[in-house]
């Protein structure tokens, strides 16, 4: 497994990639950087663990509310699964931090 530098929300982060998942991995940290700082810029909530909760919550609750038509079975367990790698990814990288909730 490759190991990829990335930025979120300005802080570094050493992710594990699959071979030739790095344009996946740079679209969803564009996403969640995206998610994140749009939170954190609307100036309500500052501590990093709570954005990163409410960011995550968010793309979830975007995946949930897309017609039923539009995702086929198969997406929505690949949906599935990549929102739980998201947030084990959030979990570890807050527990490292001991900010886990």
């Amino acid at each position: 497994m490759k190991q990829i530098e990335v930025q979120i929300m300005g802080q570094g982060y050493v992710l594990g990639c699959p071979e030739g998942g790095e344009t996946r991995l740079g679209q969803a940290v564009n996403k969640v950087d995206e998610a994140m700082c749009k939170i954190r810029d609307a100036g309500k909530i500052k501590a990093r663990d709570r954005i990163a909760v409410l960011a995550a919550l968010n793309l979830a609750f975007d995946l949930t509310d897309r017609p039923s038509s539009v995702l086929s079975a198969v997406d929505q367990s690949t949906s599935t699964v990549q929102m739980q790698a998201l947030l084990q990814r959030l979990d570890n990288v807050l527990a490292s931090d001991n900010q886990l909730l």
